[in-house]
């Protein structure tokens, strides 16, 4: 019998990536992405066709979202908002925050998973460990859940996964080490697409997820592999 169908979110990153590998032990795997205008799309999308080879999925999607850039309001689609360099600060939602994006997604790949017959959405959200994005709460996906049971056809049945969310970055890492997950071929970075910066607060989270890890990070740093400094 053949297994399920599930579509992972996967935006190219390291915790979309695990979550990737976690979907694809039960599941047959669509991937969507997104462009949304964000400073490094074209690593992002490369790196999703990587990933989507690597895991070979059944089918692939790229979705464009790029209104949100048009919309503003954060570091990643507007160039006169800076992105902000260091630790994440409790409490603050970062200005790398794009509004409602994660709904934006959670609604394609609903559309996209009850025309292909799919089961779950797996998305790789992290909450306990992460900027702080409102969107990315395990309430928000709970009520998201709901909202897909109320506006879909009476026989569509889909879940909303998000196996890392209560992670921390480093129990990510060892978890995609143990997985087999290709690190080098995720992306991180919220302002260079070529080497990593290594002060964003998305780069920060990845290096501490490695050292906590106690493992070395592929990607190439502006000062060196891995290196942070």
């Amino acid at each position: 019998m053949s297994r399920p169908l599930a579509v992972v979110c996967v935006s190219g990153g390291m915790d979309s990536s695990v979550t990737a590998a976690i979907a694809g032990a039960e599941h047959r795997l669509a991937f969507l992405h997104a462009n949304y205008g964000q400073r490094t799309q074209a690593r992002e999308l490369a790196c999703f066709r990587q990933l989507a080879d690597h895991f070979q999925a059944e089918h692939t999607l790229v979705v464009d979202f790029s209104g949100l850039k048009a919309i503003g309001g954060s570091s990643l689609t507007d160039e006169s908002v800076p992105v902000r360099e260091g630790e994440p600060v409790e409490g603050v939602v970062p200005t790398s925050y794009v509004p409602f994006r994660n709904a934006h997604l959670l609604s394609a790949a609903t559309s996209w998973g009850e025309v292909l017959g799919a089961v779950a959405i797996y998305v790789g959200a992290v909450w306990e460990d992460s900027s702080g994005y409102p969107d990315c709460r395990p309430e928000f996906y709970r009520a998201f859940e709901e909202a897909i049971r109320l506006g879909t056809r009476p026989e569509t049945r889909i879940e909303i996964r998000t196996p890392v969310i209560s992670l921390t970055t480093g129990e990510i890492v060892r978890r995609g080490v143990a997985l087999g997950v290709p690190f080098d071929k995720t992306w991180s970075c919220y302002q260079e697409q070529d080497s990593a910066c290594a002060v964003c607060e998305s780069c920060r989270l990845r290096l501490r997820g490695f050292a906590e890890a106690g493992e070395r990070d592929p990607l190439p740093y502006r000062a060196g592999p891995g290196s942070g400094a």
